[in-house]
């Protein structure tokens, strides 16, 4: 504890008092728009609330000591036009600065250098005289606060106010106040891409970007769950035509699936495939199925906007930190073990996902700097191939086998919604049923389940709009669905109404609230071809089995296994279990990823672990270790 206070209260003064950070390069002359995208964001430090000299100063952190290990964007997250004054928080509304034309604009108070007009011109050029790049998070589409205000459009052909068909058009004409961002209605709204004048603002504000020196957007609220494939094409369309390339980035990633994310297929560089990630154990495992999911389907890395594109897992909330939605800049220290980092570090390298730091680095101490330096994960991270989760190589001690079987001989299914682009097959099974005499309701079936079977159904409210087809099967627009408890009246909502972090998803997606009568809720479509559509994120409900909440699976220890650019394999234990667990896997099964090797001799590799520092001239079979709960084991063989 003294030496903990002692290098905090160093850090205050200057981090390089603390200790030496070593600066070894282990990037130079590397084309790295071909690999993950490495940085740092501001977010999981400083939530909304970072003003120009914090993040500057930062940036001359993340220069001198995490340049050379590939960490080249530097990002302010969002929030960066509110003012920080009494009054302004996350949700508030009328506190953002926008300039004639509608677009935001860095906040004054906290970005002194963007007065008269300049944006954010002057910190661009500082962060690049620094050799690093400068991002930016932007939001969907329109502001409530210039839709209000009813500004004018910049058509940047001419200088002026966009005119057509005689008139001059303004913000009210192109956003669609019915597609706010659910989880921030009081921010955002969707812009109608269908017409010239709401492509015109779009293009007036990605131009701006550019203007400024932006070299990398997070544009949220446009995936997942708040799927908005019309703004994220013509956003990608505007991009590619620019002069010089600017990394596009999409977020959240609530109920994304790999069927959706083709549908992204040469749009975007890097799309959050979870939702928030925070320092909890539970956010942390929520990402196995999904890093499983997209490494089996082969998208990592996919095709992407003039390069190529990565699932992103989310940042890494490490080091030094604030909390979620608050007003508040870093102020206490990671709430995950040394075991449970490790964890996350070693399976967002191998899932080779985008590594975003969200720790405060003025103040990182020197086992979270060496944890992102790790020179084996960054080499994995860049370089690895053949990329997989290999479940069936891992198991548990015969004692542990028995007895984890019989604590899961307890448990039971249940079915769960989700949400899927409509072009996932998965998403067919809907029809209409009928209730009693006077109602009917949604039902989902699948092919071959019995009909005496009990279906899932959601229930038809009465429309809110006036609609001449109510009893039409496949005409529900302007309706909602809702339990079957009609006392409750929970709606099904087709994006969460708040930022939620992935634990939290993990357990109720998609989410049913009170009912509203929003467009998040009431905007669904059941298709002809059996799909139910929302038209909020033109996404379609899915439904699948969950598994009961006493079933503790063999899945909680997990195993993953790569090859690396000079011919070694690495081998990654996890252990989800809440106690110390030895895993194993056969040599012969690691074979599966490297055709033609014959690896059934018990000296045919030999290797290290990395945490442990443990080496073995001559690798036994089965490869095993005892890991402690939460933790992992990384072992990098070389094999004959």
């Amino acid at each position: 504890m003294k030496t903990s206070l002692f290098f905090f209260f160093c850090c205050s003064l200057s981090l390089l008092f603390c200790f030496h950070l070593p600066r070894v390069s282990s990037s130079a002359g590397v084309d790295r728009l071909k690999l993950p995208p490495r940085g740092w964001n501001s977010y999981d430090s400083f939530c909304w609330t970072i003003s120009e000299d914090d993040f500057l100063t930062s940036a001359k952190v993340v220069a001198k000591y995490l340049k050379s290990h590939g960490y080249e964007y530097v990002v302010v997250d969002y929030l960066w036009y509110r003012r920080l004054v009494p009054g302004a928080y996350v949700e508030s509304l009328g506190f953002d600065v926008i300039d004639q034309w509608g677009r935001m604009v860095p906040a004054p108070d906290r970005w002194p250098s963007a007065k008269s007009g300049k944006g954010f011109t002057e910190v661009a050029k500082e962060v690049h005289s620094l050799g690093l790049k400068f991002g930016i998070h932007v939001m969907r589409g329109l502001s409530r606060q210039a839709f209000d205000a009813n500004t004018p459009i910049l058509d940047i052909t001419t200088g002026r106010a966009y005119k057509e068909s005689g008139r001059e058009w303004r913000a009210q004409d192109i956003g669609i106040k019915e597609r706010s961002c659910a989880w921030m209605p009081h921010g955002f709204m969707s812009v109608n891409t269908s017409l010239p004048a709401g492509r015109a603002f779009l293009s007036s504000l990605y131009h701006q970007y550019a203007e400024w020196g932006v070299d990398f957007i997070k544009h949220d609220c446009v995936f997942g769950a708040d799927f908005n494939l019309e703004e994220i094409t013509y956003v990608s369309r505007v991009l590619k035509k620019l002069n010089r390339p600017i990394l596009y980035s999409l977020s959240p990633g609530t109920s994304v699936t790999p069927a959706m994310a083709k549908e992204l297929k040469g749009l975007a560089n890097m799309y959050r495939v979870t939702a928030d990630d925070w320092d909890s154990w539970g956010d942390v495992a929520s990402h196995f199925d999904v890093a499983r999911d997209f490494a089996k389907a082969e998208m990592v890395p996919g095709e992407g906007l003039l390069g190529n594109s990565w699932p992103d897992l989310d940042m890494l909330p490490l080091g030094w930190l604030t909390d979620q939605g608050v007003n508040r800049g870093p102020h206490r220290q990671c709430n995950l073990t040394l075991d449970e980092q490790r964890t996350q570090m070693t399976l967002w390298s191998m899932a080779r996902s985008p590594l975003m730091f969200g720790g405060d680095v003025r103040k990182i101490d020197m086992t979270t700097y060496k944890l992102i330096t790790n020179p084996t994960l960054l080499e994995i991270n860049d370089y690895s191939s053949n990329n997989m989760e290999a479940c069936e190589m891992s198991h548990l001690t015969r004692q542990s086998r028995i007895s984890m079987l019989n604590r899961g001989s307890d448990h039971h299914h249940a079915r769960g919604v989700g949400l899927t682009s409509c072009k996932d097959p998965n998403a067919n099974g809907w029809s209409v049923e009928s209730l009693d005499q006077y109602h009917e309701q949604i039902c989902w079936r699948e092919e071959g389940e019995k009909l005496n079977q009990e279906p899932l159904c959601l229930y038809k409210r009465k429309p809110l709009l006036a609609s001449t087809n109510d009893h039409v099967l496949y005409g529900l627009d302007s309706r909602q669905l809702f339990t079957s408890d009609d006392r409750v009246k929970s709606c099904l909502d087709a994006s969460p109404r708040h930022k939620i972090t992935s634990r939290e998803w993990k357990k109720k997606q998609p989410s049913f609230s009170t009912c509203k009568g929003d467009a998040n809720q009431q905007m669904w479509k059941l298709s002809s071809n059996a799909t139910l559509r929302s038209s909020y994120s033109g996404l379609c409900v899915r439904v699948k089995q969950v598994k009961g909440t006493n079933d503790i699976r063999i899945s909680g220890v997990r195993s993953w296994i790569a090859t690396g650019r000079r011919g070694e394999i690495y081998v990654a234990f996890f252990n989800l279990n809440v106690e110390k667990t030895l895993i194993s896997a056969k040599l012969s099964d690691m074979a599966k990823v490297l055709p033609g090797r014959n690896l059934e001799h018990k000296a045919a590799c030999k290797g290290r672990e990395v945490w442990s520092g443990q080496r073995y001239g001559a690798v036994g079979d089965p490869l095993e270790m005892v890991v402690e709960k939460h933790g992992c084991a990384l072992f990098v063989l070389t094999c004959s």
